[in-house]
């Protein structure tokens, strides 16, 4: 019978200290006794490391909370200002918008007009009984105004507002076929209310639509109602044994008020992919050129098809894996784009032309994703053409794709921002850029504002040239943080960060508005709820808007406000705090509009105003101060005017080229016609 036995008697092993375990280790023992209940067996080790890490990480926040608290107890307090007025509406406000003496309010059911001088309810629009979602308003004279809104169905609605009463004038998109409606996403009326565009999306494709207001029939028969309603309110009044007046909106409502409707100037679509050449050799080509002195959309090439398929599989095949790991798609036709008016300048017209100068001659637009920036004049002998492809007058490519833009308040001065955080401001008057920046941080440009100080000397200057003047720009990022560029005319453009990105997510910005009557001043809208203003030039927050204890800013995350730039005055919408119970059964049902009068505190010794250049329009200069002026331009810009002169004589190289290709097209067409004979 087999027995097992050891062959070596049992022992303890003497202790080593190098070939002791470490104690996370599961065979890990003790040579005290003692210490044998202090350590944990597992999973309970693992549970108590868990444990531990999450309150060593608890207190490292608490840490940070305190120094953050303790930094913003260091700084200095911005001063609470509190609303000088408010005034009730009856349903939801959507929108604001503000135009002479009147305040107009877009609700959830309708539109409504309050007085600007005592806040009173003035009259309403709600035939439709519809919700309104966005709102721009222009005053046209003579106490008429112009109405853009915006639906929640993607309708868009042209008002006249005139003596206290709304007249409806066209829904713009209306079909009457509902599925074939296509939706406005974006409005933008031009100051003066001549112009109005609207960006329209189909089920495939969007475009823009252009329209030119009829204004001044408009002003006529107005004026021909208000006589007509004054005579008709007098002979009820002698009709009427009663001394009470009728009110002439009353009166108004009662006649047949047909105002002619806004004619369609100009459709505009977004590029097409460029493809293979259509061309059959060079000569054609060169015919569809033209004289060559600006930039395209690229179509005229010779480049085939074969040939942009051999590219594109060279390059699928060297860079496969970028590409997998990017998931890059195919370009797509864009659906969105950001256009704007544009006044009279040099780049757009010719100096010996006869225009307007607060009247726009051509608007700037730029599709999502898409590297230029198009201008188009508003001609009216292209009313003709608003049902085909119109092509840019005159084209701007950029390196990168436009992420925004935004236009000076005299339209003289353009900013470009693309997605690679470079930031272009254009000259439109002398027709060259100004400044070319970059954000070196990894950051992506969310909004870009002109500040009203040097924009608005600049509108009056626009001729005059004024050599110190400071052009300012405001760069919002997607991440919360400010930067403003100084471009001067004479120097080097400077780029500051004004505001990191914040550590508390609540201080992420919703929105932001340079206010006109203080050229360093910029509205902050946070989505805590606060409204601050910030002093540019220390990045300095100095005062904030407050709302009262029994209200809040809402919604915080896009806060419904308008500035009113004539007055100098902040509208802003606050909904009182609601309960719980009353927050789940049902949403607000009237709003308050906050009034904060900008003269009611003391703004100036704040942000004091800088020194006005009152500098003359070119018009009024006389002719020795025309020809400085002139002169000065010409020697600031003498190597740029080599650069031109040297164009110039390719041009009549090109012109050479153009005409040898036409005699070449003429001799060929010859030879054809000898040889069917």
């Amino acid at each position: 019978m087999a027995v097992n036995s050891r062959q070596h008697p049992l022992e303890i092993p003497p202790p080593s200290a190098k070939d002791w375990p470490k104690e996370e280790e599961e065979n890990f023992f003790l040579l005290d006794p003692d210490r044998k209940r202090d350590v944990l067996p597992q999973p309970f080790r693992m549970i108590h490391k868990l444990v531990m890490q999450v309150f060593e990480s608890a207190v490292e926040i608490i840490e940070e909370r305190e120094m953050l608290r303790e930094a913003q107890k260091r700084k200095v307090q911005p001063t609470k200002c509190f609303p000088t007025a408010e005034f009730q509406v009856t349903e939801r406000a959507n929108c604001l918008a503000v135009s002479g003496k009147y305040i107009f309010v877009g609700l959830s059911v309708g539109l409504a007009a309050f007085s600007r001088c005592d806040l009173k309810d003035v009259c309403a629009w709600d035939a439709a009984q519809t919700e309104i979602c966005a709102l721009h308003a222009s005053a046209l004279g003579n106490e008429c105004h112009v109405l853009l809104a915006v639906d929640e169905m993607g309708l868009a609605w042209l008002f006249c507002f005139h003596r206290e009463s709304f007249l409806l004038i066209k829904a713009l998109n209306e079909v009457e076929d509902i599925s074939q409606r296509s939706l406005c996403v974006e409005v933008v009326l031009s100051r003066g209310g001549d112009y109005a565009g609207i960006l329209l999306q189909g089920n495939t494709e969007a475009w823009l639509e252009i329209y030119q207001l009829p204004k001044d029939s408009w002003l006529t028969e107005m004026e021909e109602n208000s006589r007509a309603a004054e005579e008709l309110a007098g002979s009820e009044r002698r009709l009427s044994s009663s001394p009470v007046e009728l009110p002439v909106p009353a009166i108004q409502a009662g006649l047949d008020i047909k105002l002619d409707p806004p004619e369609l100037l100009l459709t505009v679509r977004p590029p097409k992919p460029i493809t293979g050449t259509s061309f059959k050799g060079p000569l054609d080509a060169l015919k569809e050129v033209g004289d060559g002195s600006t930039f395209g959309l690229g179509y005229n090439h010779l480049i085939k098809d074969s040939q942009w398929e051999l590219q594109d599989a060279i390059f699928c095949s060297t860079y496969q894996e970028y590409l997998e790991a990017e998931g890059v798609t195919k370009e797509e036709m864009p659906r969105y784009a950001t256009f704007h008016f544009l006044l009279p300048s040099r780049i757009l017209m010719a100096p010996e032309m006869e225009v307007e100068p607060d009247i726009p001659v051509g608007i700037g637009v730029h599709w999502y994703g898409n590297h230029n920036f198009c201008l188009y004049l508003l001609n009216p002998s292209l009313k003709d053409k608003a049902g085909t492809d119109l092509k840019p007058d005159l084209v701007w490519p950029c390196a990168a794709p436009i992420a925004c833009s935004a236009v000076s308040f005299c339209s003289r001065y353009l900013a470009l921002a693309g997605e690679d955080a470079t930031i272009t401001i254009w000259d439109k008057h002398l027709g060259y850029p100004l400044s070319v920046t970059a954000i070196l941080e990894e950051r992506f440009i969310r909004s870009i504002h002109f500040l009203y100080g040097s924009s608005v000397a600049s509108d009056e200057t626009c001729g005059a040239d004024p050599v110190c003047a400071i052009v300012q720009l405001l760069v919002l990022c997607t991440d919360s943080s400010f930067y403003l560029v100084r471009a001067p005319k004479a120097g080097k453009s400077s780029i500051t960060l004004l505001a990191d990105r914040p550590e508390n997510p609540n201080l992420t910005v919703s929105a932001v508005m340079p206010v006109l009557a203080f050229p360093s001043a910029v509205l902050i809208f946070c989505w805590d709820g606060t409204v601050s203003l910030m002093n540019t030039d220390t990045s300095q927050t100095v005062y904030c808007f407050c709302t009262p204890p029994s209200h809040a800013v809402a919604p915080a995350w896009q806060p419904v406000f308008t500035v009113d730039s004539a007055n100098s005055c902040l509208l802003l919408r606050g909904d009182e705090h609601q309960h719980v119970d009353e927050f789940f059964q049902s949403k607000a049902t009237h709003s308050t509009i906050f009034v904060y009068d900008f003269n009611a505190y003391p703004l100036k010794e704040a942000i004091p105003k800088k020194p006005d250049l009152h500098f003359k329009p070119m018009q009024e200069l006389q002719w020795t101060e025309r020809c400085n002026i002139y002169l000065r331009d010409r020697f600031r810009f003498l190597p740029e005017r080599q650069e031109v002169l040297l164009e110039m004589e390719k041009q009549k190289y090109w012109d050479c080229l153009q005409a040898r290709a036409a005699t070449m097209d003429k001799e060929r067409e010859k030879m054809k016609g000898e040889k069917k004979q």
